[in-house]
């Protein structure tokens, strides 16, 4: 849902033109057929090119361990489903 206070991440692009030319020796290609992608509200791609801005948020899945005492959570089984 789009609304205001909310974080969002819009593409838009042409589905008969979309191609990705990443691979993993260039992971870092950008896809052709996209013109826009706004990421929390801010232009990260216009007209098929990078603007350079970071807005992106960091997130952690439950099990997540790369803190030193092991992340929100000590282990995944700490978690309540």
């Amino acid at each position: 849902m789009l609304m205001v206070g909310y974080f969002a991440d819009v593409v838009v692009f042409d589905p008969k033109t979309v191609t990705d030319h990443a691979t993993f020796v260039k992971p870092q290609q950008l896809a052709t057929g996209v013109s826009g992608v706004l990421v929390n509200g801010q232009q990260v791609l216009r007209d098929g090119e990078a603007t350079g801005v970071s807005a992106g948020r960091v997130v952690r899945g439950r099990a997540w361990t790369g803190w030193k005492d092991g992340g929100c959570r000590a282990s995944a089984k700490a978690w309540r489903w």
